[in-house]
């Protein structure tokens, strides 16, 4: 039998926080029976970021800025996939919906696959033997790539303890500390925008796993944070959460002084969400003795951070715009990478901002 979508053009609808976005356009443009929408925080993303989607080739892309945060982009796609009106409508008209994001566990799949990657890598080089344990110290938003590393352990992977590292918005921290989840309090707009996320999506998938797959227990605590803004998990949950992970955070002068650091030492240049998790992962060893092998994930280019990472470094005038992207080669001695360089001959083909309220319309507008 065909599948429910083999007669209707597929409907990718993503929200993104920066990065994931840009992926999924490079990745579907041009595919035939496909489309995809992207929805990123208007003033939420690098001038890097933003120029990276707006200048997207392609027939069958589309981008908008929401006017919000991330959680208010994400918050709206969600809606429209689980409006049943909209999906029949939008059946009707011949398309299927489908994402690219967190909301897609297909997106955290693959990414299992390279912490068994730098596993054997560090066998190899001879920095473990195999069977000897590691940690890994992730920065982290939505959870997706967290959890990617807690279901490689799941599967046999040597993994002594998940470090979650956060921004100045910790609500993981807080809750991994606590059992306590809650989103209400203020919203920061922080140098490391990836991880600007008080809605983690992919902590939903984290329950479901670590209650036993009961999935009631996780619709109810779900449910509490839709009405109410937070809720508590049970002390089972909270003693496997204590078991695998520990949870940290870095606020923005913090994120700034490691950049600096990190180059003064190492001659390496980091971006803030690397700063961010090479800094938790040296508070945890300070605070837990543990000294372990710990790998600490880079999730992006400094060169799409090229003001921050400028201020950083000392620069006090930073160019506006892609100007940056050559002082900071100038600053590192370092190229850009081709894909983010090669972004200065290409024109923005997409302008639109829309509020937050409006995206559905804005979804059916757009496949009348």
């Amino acid at each position: 039998a065909l599948p429910i979508w083999a007669d209707k053009t597929i409907v990718i609808l993503t929200a993104t926080s920066g990065d994931t976005g840009k992926a999924a356009m490079a990745g579907f443009a041009d595919v035939p029976q496909t489309c995809i929408q992207v929805y990123y925080p208007k003033d939420g993303v690098s001038p890097v970021q933003e120029r990276q989607m707006v200048t997207q080739e392609g027939e069958n892309v589309d981008v908008r800025a929401v006017i919000g945060n991330f959680d208010d982009a994400q918050a709206g796609v969600k809606r429209i996939f689980s409006d049943e009106t909209v999906r029949a409508e939008l059946d009707k008209r011949g398309y299927f919906l489908s994402s690219a994001n967190s909301i897609n566990w297909g997106r955290i799949l693959p990414q299992v696959v390279y912490y068994i990657s730098a596993y054997c890598d560090l066998v190899r080089d001879g920095a473990l033997t195999m069977g000897d344990k590691v940690n890994f110290c992730v920065p982290t938003g939505n959870f997706g790539d967290i959890l990617a590393a807690y279901y490689a352990k799941r599967m046999g992977l040597p993994v002594n303890r998940l470090i979650c590292a956060s921004n100045s918005n910790n609500v993981l921290t807080d809750f991994l500390r606590t059992g306590i989840y809650d989103r209400n309090r203020p919203f920061h707009t922080t140098m490391s925008p990836s991880m600007d996320i008080l809605v983690s999506s992919n902590l939903e998938r984290l329950l479901f796993a670590l209650s036993g797959q009961d999935d009631q227990a996780v619709a109810g605590y779900m449910k509490q944070l839709n009405e109410t803004g937070k809720y508590t998990v049970s002390e089972a949950i909270q003693a496997r959460l204590r078991e695998d992970f520990y949870g940290g955070f870095c606020d923005e002068a913090t994120t700034s002084q490691t950049i600096a650091q990190v180059w003064k030492d190492y001659g390496y240049l980091i971006d803030p969400h690397t700063a961010v998790a090479y800094h938790v992962m040296e508070d945890y060893r300070k605070a837990t003795g543990d000294d372990r092998t710990t790998v600490f994930v880079s999730t992006a280019s400094p060169f799409k951070f090229c003001d921050s990472v400028l201020h950083s470094l000392g620069v006090d005038q930073v160019e506006e715009g892609l100007g940056a992207l050559d002082q900071l080669e100038k600053v590192s001695g370092r190229p850009a990478p081709v894909p983010l360089a090669s972004l200065r001959d290409k024109a923005v083909r997409f302008t639109e901002s829309v509020d937050k309220g409006q995206m559905m319309d804005v979804v059916l507008e757009m496949l009348r």
